[in-house]
């Protein structure tokens, strides 16, 4: 459950091209995200399967309310697990699989938002190298599927992402944020991940699905909107191509991350001329958390921001976790941020394309 209170946001926003909008601002209570899991193995342990239901009820009434989806995946051994089904692109450390165990509740950094990648159908195999370094490499129709049909994908399979990271003294494979465990040995974690993709203007989720992930401008415009570049032209293909890295610590409940990205996007296809060849984007995430009582309150607060092109956002955030029964079954967290000129936002997250004030939320989370 979320209430979401927006209404201290400036009423417009203007972008670099000078047009101003207004901000649609929120003040509501909503059942903010259902995930119903069937998992378990066929015939031999190492085949197995996993089906969900994933329901993103700020988006009532809308065709990607709902998304039903699923993989199968068979263990050769642990260095070599190969899968095929929808998966998560390892662009970015929340999608190796740690959700739900972020610090903030169903919310990434503002900058993660906006460069990572996202869910969509395609191969691919992870495992551990050796002990402590991991990887997961996947070959994909797109950046993201959710919110498009087959019919509106390209004919191009050449959407490739590959994460490794390392880790030391039980970090965790999966790269859990925060220490709710509470590790007496200093473990750390240090990875990276390269992604490219050729996207296409049909390719683009909608802006309020649940996991969009359009290529923006750093104002927050999306790249294949008409006159997106202020000359009346429109892109119709371009390149993508993202290089993060992360790194993290977790020490006696105390925990700090530190995500950096760089975006290029060129190659583009378009209706006629554009004033810019190739859009280069960089910027990063901090997050830091204490438990102040052992796995009962933990303080947390992230930082990120986006050295871009169109616009310099940035974004700061402010929160605690409850959890109520000692355990990550129940959690309460209430959050404040602030966030200058945001270029991300739909209705799942807490902010709007646009956003400049401060925002106050507050969730509740059954795990179980």
């Amino acid at each position: 459950m979320r209430y979401l209170n927006q209404g201290a946001l400036d009423d417009t926003y203007t972008n670099h091209l000078g047009h101003t909008s207004t901000i649609d601002k929120r003040n509501d209570l909503q059942f903010q995200k259902a995930v119903i899991y069937f998992k378990g193995w066929l015939i031999d342990p190492k085949f197995r399967y996993l089906l969900y239901v994933w329901s993103a009820n700020a988006n009532q009434g809308q065709g990607a309310q709902v998304v039903v989806a699923g993989n199968l995946q068979y263990e050769i051994n642990k260095h070599f697990d190969i899968g095929a089904g929808i998966g998560s692109l390892p662009t970015s450390r929340s999608l190796i699989g740690n959700w739900p165990f972020w610090l903030r509740q169903d919310a990434r950094p503002m900058a993660e938002e906006f460069f990572r990648g996202s869910f969509t159908t395609g191969i691919w195999a992870q495992g551990e190298i050796t002990d402590g370094l991991y990887y997961k490499t996947m070959l994909g129709n797109n950046l993201s599927q959710l919110g498009v049909d087959a019919g509106q994908l390209d004919n191009g399979f050449n959407t490739f992402s590959t994460s490794v990271w390392w880790t030391t003294n039980n970090y965790g494979r999966v790269a859990n944020f925060g220490d709710f465990e509470r590790h007496e040995k200093l473990a750390t974690l240090l990875g990276g991940a390269y992604t490219t993709s050729k996207e296409t203007r049909q390719s683009q989720p909608g802006t309020e699905d649940p996991e969009n992930s359009q290529i923006r401008l750093s104002d927050g415009t999306g790249v294949f909107s008409l006159d997106a570049f202020g000359n009346g032209n429109q892109l119709l293909s371009a390149k993508y191509q993202m290089t993060s890295f992360n790194g993290g610590l977790k020490y006696k409940g105390l925990s700090l991350d530190l995500e950096y990205y760089i975006r290029w996007v060129n190659d583009f296809e378009s209706t006629g001329p554009l004033p810019v060849k190739e859009l280069f984007d960089s910027g990063y995430a901090l997050q830091a958390s204490g438990m102040l009582i052992n796995k009962t309150l933990q303080l947390y607060s992230t930082y990120s921001y986006i050295d871009g092109e169109y616009g310099k956002p940035w974004e700061l955030t402010c929160g605690l976790n409850w959890y109520v029964l000692k355990n990550r079954v129940l959690r309460i967290n209430p959050e404040v941020l602030y966030v200058e000129n945001s270029p991300v936002g739909y209705l799942s997250y807490p902010t709007v394309v646009g956003a400049n004030g401060i925002v106050g939320m507050l969730n509740l989370e059954l795990f179980f």
